[in-house]
């Protein structure tokens, strides 16, 4: 009985003649003639290299198909040398690249207790033609533009469901696209409630120092808390008292201005807390420009 090979050496055998008839469409796929050229494979290295090219030709015609059997999705296959013979290799796509760095963009905005879709705000989800919001929006930029200089933030405040939290995830997003700077946005009655839980497990330190400690800081809705000394002064103010020191950037948003945010600050249980509440807004003031967002509520 002859062997496979002595069949396929065989001039008639039908498996021969088969195989010849597929290495005369390989070798007339433009790709692949390119490649020989370019590279200038004698017979036998095309010989070795019939494998491969029946490799590229599959997974190339797959690729530009969107075949759904395609395993490599994110990566386009194209021929290359390996040790005088082609081999194939896998690539990242354009498009595969890109959606790396959306998803390092994303990775880089830490969100506590806030929607998962603020990560997603860019400037082209902004009403740019708002004239309410195109200030707050150039000095956005400005502070992008003079980060690591001078890092004083904004306290953004105004009534409610206007945007406030949305103009500070675009801020995210561009530090993180421009600077590759990572920011926490944090809201703030909900970290509260949370500190207070905290004293039990004796977790307190731990989650004040990760939060005072963030590369950039926004505190969302701050003065929406329920109120209470301990917050104000052993938290709060420790937080801020930190971030001052290491010229942090730091940002807020709240419904209320200066002057109410220390009102709020200021009623304690044991009466008039003027003083304390002054204490703490000293350090709200040296970190960050108090600016008033107007408009409607877009909820």
């Amino acid at each position: 009985m002859k062997s496979v090979q002595d069949n396929l050496e065989h001039k008639q055998s039908p498996v021969r003649q088969s195989y010849d008839q597929l290495v005369a469409e390989i070798m007339q796929d433009k790709d692949v003639a390119e490649f020989i050229r370019q590279h200038g494979l004698n017979q036998d290295e095309i010989g070795r290299s019939i494998s491969k090219f029946y490799e590229f030709i599959n997974e190339r015609d797959k690729f530009f198909a969107n075949d759904q059997t395609y395993m490599a999705k994110g990566y386009q296959p194209v021929l290359v040398m390996n040790q005088g013979y082609a081999d194939v290799s896998y690539l990242e796509t354009a498009e595969l690249v890109e959606l790396r760095k959306l998803e390092a963009i994303k990775n880089r905005i830490q969100l506590i207790n806030m929607p998962a879709s603020l990560k997603n705000v860019t400037i082209a989800d902004l009403d740019r033609q708002d004239e309410n919001r195109v200030g707050i929006m150039l000095a956005i930029s400005d502070f992008v533009k003079r980060v690591g200089q001078d890092n004083k933030g904004i306290y953004l405040y105004g009534t409610f469901g206007i945007g406030k939290s949305y103009l500070m995830a675009y801020l995210a997003n561009l530090l993180s696209k421009t600077h590759l700077l990572s920011t926490t946005m944090l809201h703030y009655p909900t970290f509260v409630v949370d500190i207070k839980n905290a004293i039990k497990d004796g977790s307190v330190k731990e989650r004040i120092d990760e939060v005072k400690t963030a590369q950039v800081l926004v505190l969302d809705d701050i003065g929406a808390e329920q109120h209470s000394s301990w917050i104000r002064d052993d938290v709060l103010q420790v937080i801020l008292q930190y971030r001052m020191q290491e010229n942090l950037p730091t940002f807020f948003t709240s419904n209320f201005s200066f002057a109410d945010l220390e009102r709020h600050f200021s009623a304690g249980k044991s009466g008039d807390e003027t003083w304390q509440a002054k204490r703490v807004m000293e350090r709200i003031r040296f970190l960050a420009q108090e600016m008033h967002l107007q408009g409607v509520n877009r909820r």
